[in-house]
């Protein structure tokens, strides 16, 4: 058992108190009841859904096919909550197509797919979440390594009306206090026996609340929840993104966090978070069943209609939205002659859209682009 010595660590919130109010920000877990019959009952229905998302994913036989596109979507999703906004046109034509384009939101959406597939690299490697591990995440994303804020002056405001809301700790022994100990209980199950996914809850919370960067704190907290159910066994490669449960309960996220910070009140907020797992896990499931459902007629048509169907050509096509003459030459281990050959034939016969970027083609698979998309 870890013993945490309670340093006191004081912020500054507004809201229902005065800014001269010092807040504590305490080491977690918190010392009130967390795990009410509201909250058990919602953690049930939301393991439910996770363990069904899991089990599915497993239907998909190449699962580097849901890495691929699902964290493209995320990525989006989570950069669209810091107003990095780009199209899934702009988004998919960066990722192939890197060296010509010119997007700087689309350029910042990618590294954010990039940051997520690095987390779970190093997650996979050796079961842990270390503060260096968010380090690698948090350079990949803002594309320095400045490391814990040492300067004071950070305030998280309104982006509507550029009220201050809340000041996070400004010293930098604090925050190194805090993401120790928020370290802690990341890795050690001894210094809780909270239910995993209540715990993310919390971890999400301090994690926003110490606001340790000086950039990219939201998008890096949203990769550790990510990784955080990985590391817990909840999913086997990370396909469950609450970003876009986020975007459309902004406002109520916002309120939500400052909520706890002024009065405690876990329990709306982890029953907030436990139910944007639950849904989007039904989502997600939905969206793994159509890829499946339109690899397997993929599959069987191309195979009735052309001799040169493969399974390296099938993942091909559904790896990424979009393809390109190079990637099936990679993938097939054919010449540009013949892989030119295979994705004209694919696209007469309606498997796949031409377009021209430039002086170069790509080929869009419709059909798996509008399941992404949500078309």
């Amino acid at each position: 058992m870890i013993c945490i010595k309670k340093w006191k660590i004081y912020t500054y919130q507004k809201g229902t108190k005065n800014m001269n109010h010092p807040f504590l920000l305490k080491f977690p877990p918190p010392d009130k009841q967390i795990e009410t019959t509201s909250v058990f009952k919602k953690a049930i229905s939301a393991h439910r859904a996770l363990a069904e998302l899991k089990g599915t994913s497993q239907t998909i036989p190449n699962q580097e096919i849901l890495i691929n596109t699902l964290s493209l979507h995320e990525a989006k999703d989570s950069s669209a909550i810091e107003n990095i906004i780009t199209t899934h046109d702009e988004l998919y034509k960066e990722d192939i197509f890197s060296d010509f384009i010119n997007n700087t939101s689309a350029k910042e959406v990618k590294r954010y797919s990039i940051a997520l597939k690095k987390g779970f690299d190093l997650v996979k490697a050796n079961g842990l979440i270390t503060n260096n591990h968010l380090f690698d995440i948090q350079t990949i994303l803002v594309q320095n390594r400045s490391g814990f804020r040492r300067l004071p002056g950070t305030e998280l405001k309104n982006d509507k009306t550029g009220k201050i809301i809340y000041i996070p700790p400004q010293n930098h022994e604090d925050i190194l206090k805090l993401m120790k100990n928020l370290e802690q209980f990341i890795n050690d199950d001894s210094m809780s026996g909270l239910d995993p996914l209540i715990k993310m809850a919390l971890i999400h919370h301090q994690f926003e609340s110490i606001h340790p960067f000086y950039d990219g704190n939201g998008r890096t907290g949203r990769i550790l929840n990510i990784l955080y159910l990985v590391q817990k066994g909840l999913l086997e490669i990370p396909i469950l993104y609450l970003s876009r449960y986020i975007i459309k309960n902004k406002d109520i996220y916002y309120n939500l966090l400052q909520n706890v910070r002024e009065n405690e009140d876990w329990e709306k907020w982890v029953i907030f978070m436990l139910e944007g797992v639950e849904q989007t896990s039904k989502t997600t499931i939905d969206i793994i069943n159509n890829i499946r459902n339109l690899m397997l007629d993929y599959k069987h048509k191309i195979r009735e209609s052309f001799k040169f169907y493969s399974q390296d050509l099938l993942n091909n096509l559904f790896c990424h939205p979009y393809t390109k003459i190079e990637f099936l030459v990679r993938d097939i281990k054919v010449n540009r002659l013949t892989s030119t050959k295979y994705l004209e034939q694919l696209t007469e016969a309606g498997f796949l859209r031409k377009e021209k970027l430039g002086r170069s083609n790509y080929y869009i698979n419709i059909k798996l682009f509008d399941i992404l998309t949500g078309n």
